[in-house]
């Protein structure tokens, strides 16, 4: 076996584990939300558990995928067409989670502290776990001083 032969079954490896992620992430979200569903009976918090715990395993799942590519484009067929194409699928699921990440936040990154999809997916599983909560977000912002208020001063 080559090094090639085996840096491609790795990059197979990469895609099949993306793969399962994707799958039992959907059916976990389902569950979560099914769950959330039966506690509360609130259907828009389910749909919310659902939204959030999904968008953040499709997050991970398009993770896996690219390390999936670039195994493939660096170690396995290292051509400039391959790394231009590459280049072009880097490029479109860069765009692609960060949208995904904006619909599931409802803000933009620089708008929010930072969370990434296994937060999202930890959030919705504790949304999930609570009963009758309204599944708000336990991030809280830094708080700021209001422009009348002076700055706090330092002894010199």
């Amino acid at each position: 076996m080559t090094f090639a032969d085996a840096m491609d079954h790795v990059a197979q490896a990469f895609e099949v584990a993306g793969a399962f992620v994707l799958l039992a992430g959907l059916v976990l979200a389902v569950a979560m939300a099914v769950r959330v569903l039966r506690r509360s009976r609130d259907g828009r918090r389910a749909y919310r558990v659902l939204r959030q715990s999904f968008g953040g395993v499709i997050l991970l799942g398009l993770e896996i995928l690219v390390a999936a590519d670039l195994v493939r484009t660096v170690a396995v067929e290292p051509t400039l067409a391959n790394v231009v194409i590459l280049g072009g699928i880097v490029l479109i699921r860069t765009v692609l989670s960060f949208s995904l990440e904006i619909e599931i936040e409802g803000v933009a990154p620089w708008r929010r502290a930072a969370l990434s999809g296994a937060a999202q997916i930890a959030q919705a599983a504790r949304d999930a776990g609570r009963p009758g909560d309204e599944g708000t977000a336990t991030v809280a912002p830094e708080p700021r001083p209001s422009p009348e208020e002076p700055a706090p001063r330092t002894s010199t």
